[in-house]
């Protein structure tokens, strides 16, 4: 049976701010988790003036303090940015104070822009150490072995669950062989999904963690009581994504009747492209779409995630997705 969970990025929207956007996410975890959701994880992003989970680590701890069974992780952590012992001790932490509630989702990607990477003291090629890096926090979660001159207090022995995150076939091909979950970007770029799955599948190593490869991909919902009313709450993240492309990230704006008033034919195709995998529309829609991408990619688990810029309407979309996964 496949499983369902929810990736949030604490949107700033415009005319609030990372206070709102956080106590947001909160409120969008308790729904989450009140409607049957697996789990609840949010992004690390730099330098976006829209996205409030910059400190990741600190805001799972919020979220997790809101909320009661719902396991909370990270969508990820991008690993190039910190020092492994670090992560081990941030993490070791959240295990600490919410038992068998935490993930540890990693991402290879810096998650910003060269300068901004410089101003955290890392550097791209620091994305070369990835798997040497993975390894390293590996053996700070696990159990301490006698003569170990480094060891994360609190972290050790906390054995964090670890997926590996990606939107291209170097980490379905790490995940394979190191023998964890993974978890596929295919909300923004849907291009190598069905090819990573099926590397990863296919090269998958039994380890102590995990016997059989675990498999998920993320697709945008946007669900509301009628397609039409969908469609307009997708116009926000439509919005995002251009700015993104364009290289001039902002907060969250409000949704439009039509796309075409604020968006030209280029930027329309460029946003289209990154939706490839969407479920848009009123609970059959969704119901309807979501079933096709369990068929198309074969996942245990799908993660739901969609920006949307007025809260009723947020935690409305997650309560009508709910439904249609019920009647899967």
């Amino acid at each position: 049976m496949t499983a369902f969970s929810v990736l949030d990025l604490s949107p700033i929207v415009e005319g609030g701010d990372a206070r709102r956007a956080l106590l947001e996410t909160a409120e969008l975890a308790k729904t989450a988790e009140r409607t049957g959701f697996n789990r609840f994880w949010l992004a690390e992003h730099h330098n976006m003036p829209g996205i409030a989970s910059a400190a990741t680590a600190v805001a799972l701890g919020f979220v997790a303090g809101q909320t009661q069974t719902i396991r909370v992780g990270s969508g990820g952590i991008m690993l190039p940015n910190h020092a492994p012992l670090v992560v081990a001790e941030q993490f070791g932490t959240l295990a600490a104070l919410y038992p068998d509630r935490i993930d540890l989702g990693l991402g290879r990607a810096p998650g910003t822009d060269g300068e901004t990477a410089r101003a955290l003291r890392r550097y791209f090629d620091a994305a070369d150490q990835f798997p040497r890096d993975v390894f390293e926090l590996q053996n700070f979660l696990g159990d301490p072995v006698e003569g170990q001159r480094v060891t994360a207090w609190p972290g050790a022995g906390s054995k964090v669950p670890i997926w590996l995150l990606g939107s291209s076939l170097f980490s379905a091909e790490l995940a394979a062989h190191l023998g964890l979950p993974f978890a596929f970007a295919s909300h923004f770029a849907p291009e190598l999904l069905l090819q990573a799955l099926e590397t990863y599948r296919a090269g998958f190593r039994p380890s102590k963690q995990l016997a059989a490869p675990y498999s998920m991909a993320a697709i945008n919902v946007f669900a509301a009581d009628s397609d039409a009313e969908a469609k307009r709450l997708s116009t926000s993240m439509q919005q995002s994504f251009a700015a993104v492309v364009t290289g001039k990230p902002g907060k969250l704006k409000p949704p439009v009747d039509d796309i075409t008033t604020v968006l030209d034919a280029r930027q329309i195709a460029a946003v289209e492209s990154r939706l490839t995998y969407a479920a848009i529309g009123g609970v059959d829609t969704v119901r309807t779409k979501l079933a096709e991408f369990i068929a198309t990619t074969g996942v245990n688990e799908v993660m739901v995630t969609g920006m949307i810029h007025d809260l009723d309407a947020r935690l409305h979309s997650l309560e009508v997705t709910a439904e249609a996964i019920a009647g899967l």
